[in-house]
């Protein structure tokens, strides 16, 4: 006669949750073992067993329970530029809106365009982030064989800038870019304005209105959407002449789209992101924002938003990311050319997108995909981004409880929101990294994300 086999330990289980995950929405459980590692995830109610089993048991009251958001498009000022934010402050307000992982931009001071500029920025998150971190490296004309060499196990993506940037990673020369294109054996996720027209523009409206005193809503004009089409379709085709993996970075106009294809990330060599920025506001939102809607590329007009929820729904965009991009609300002054682009957005991004899921633009389980799912399979991340046994425990609580964004909740250290006013319907009460708790109270070790090249 064989003995029974005994229940292995588990540290958690959460029940009474509605579950999302790969398409699916349930009310189920959720199990994670002492490795901080999913058990399993079940329908309706655990078992007898599970239940002795598990150390701590959580009732999530009907909550949503859905895998960490991983966002992939994050500037957090870190070093260099840290009077605006620093990884400490911005991956706290990370944490605050169910965000597990995210992905830094290199367009920091210096630049990330050195192994050693990287490896600086990984010893800087391994003491102060509050979730899980990586960082690109950024391409420049000078830095081939660096991208050429790095280990992308451990280094995200390849960082590259069709329009105007911090420090020297503007790299615009035809010959150059193919070179990229051909030797990086990573991801190139791109940032498409087209250099030229962008000067254009600026001289133009310079002429018009004189130094220092061009509208805000010329920023639409002068970032314009001839200038986002022109460097996307270019890059898209180097990427198909050399074969590369692109990633077109923050889509912002319905053009862009005609670019993309449909269907499952894993089956495209071109996808696309765009950015909550680009789902909720537009150029008509100037008169009332000012500079607080002014970002890189700009928005654009009601009928581009629109397009854009569509090509969500419709699996045209890939990703949603937040283009995190903290400035002091002193940097906001100014006019079109001298008011900082850029705004913070990553507290409020996954409940803005639940709250888009709940007016009708698409359905929970496609946020779950857009901002968790497909970021982890776009970038080859171990073992996050879905509820699968064996993968790491992130996830998050979210309760459709409403939040009003004001000033005292914003926890980005330049404190101010593009949604500051604006009352959410949705709440992330509780988040886990590696199956112990993140937010509110964390009991958690954030860890280095690993790619699979």
């Amino acid at each position: 006669m064989t003995a029974p086999t005994a229940t292995p330990r588990l540290s958690l289980l959460v029940r009474n949750a509605e579950i999302v995950n790969e398409g699916e929405r349930f009310r189920g459980y959720l199990t994670v073992d002492a490795d901080g590692m999913i058990g399993e995830t079940g329908r309706g109610e655990p078992q007898d067993d599970l239940l002795r089993a598990a150390a701590e048991t959580i009732d999530a009251e009907g909550q949503l329970l859905l895998p960490g958001v991983i966002d992939t498009h994050v500037h957090f000022r870190d070093p260099g530029l840290t009077a605006k934010g620093d990884i400490a402050t911005e991956s706290r307000a990370a944490l605050a809106g169910g965000v597990t992982s995210f992905i830094d931009m290199p367009n920091t001071r210096p630049a990330t365009v050195s192994i050693d500029a990287w490896e600086a920025k990984m010893e800087r998150a391994a003491e102060v982030s509050a979730i899980n971190y990586a960082f690109y490296i950024g391409a420049t004309a000078d830095n081939l064989d660096t991208l050429a060499k790095a280990d992308y196990s451990r280094v995200a993506a390849v960082k590259l800038f069709l329009g105007s940037s911090t420090g020297n990673m503007l790299l615009d020369e035809p010959e150059a870019l193919k070179k990229l294109f051909r030797n990086v054996p990573a991801l190139i996720a791109v940032h498409a304005e087209s250099e030229p027209l962008i000067a254009a523009g600026r001289a133009e409206a310079i002429a018009r209105f004189g130094e220092g005193r061009v509208p805000l809503p010329m920023h639409s004009v002068i970032r314009s959407r001839k200038a986002c089409v022109e460097a996307s379709r270019r890059a898209a085709a180097i990427a198909r002449e050399t074969g590369a993996r692109l990633h077109l970075l923050h889509i912002s106009t319905a053009d862009e789209l005609s670019l993309l294809t449909p269907g499952p990330v894993a089956g495209k060599s071109i996808t696309a992101e765009t950015c909550p920025n680009y789902l909720l506001l537009t150029a008509l939102d100037y008169p009332r924002m000012g500079s607080r809607c002014k970002c890189n590329p700009a928005v654009k007009l009601p009928a581009d938003r629109d397009a854009l929820r569509r090509a969500v729904a419709a699996d045209l965009i890939d990703t949603i990311a937040t283009d995190h991009a903290p400035h002091l609300p002193a940097d906001k002054e100014g006019d079109a050319l001298t008011a900082a682009s850029g705004m913070p957005m990553i507290q409020f991004s996954l409940p803005a997108m639940l709250d888009l899921a709940a007016e009708g633009w698409w359905s929970i389980e496609k946020v779950v995909e857009k901002m968790a799912h497909n970021p982890a399979e776009l970038y080859r991340i171990d073992r996050r981004g879905f509820l699968r046994p064996g993968y790491h425990a992130d996830f998050t609580l979210v309760a459709r409880r409403p939040q009003t964004v004001t000033a005292e909740s914003i926890l980005s250290r330049c404190g101010w929101s593009p949604l500051e006013g604006r009352t959410l319907g949705h709440t992330p009460t509780a988040v886990y990294i590696g199956g112990r708790l993140a937010y509110p109270t964390p009991t958690h070790t954030p860890q280095p994300l690993r790619f699979n090249p």
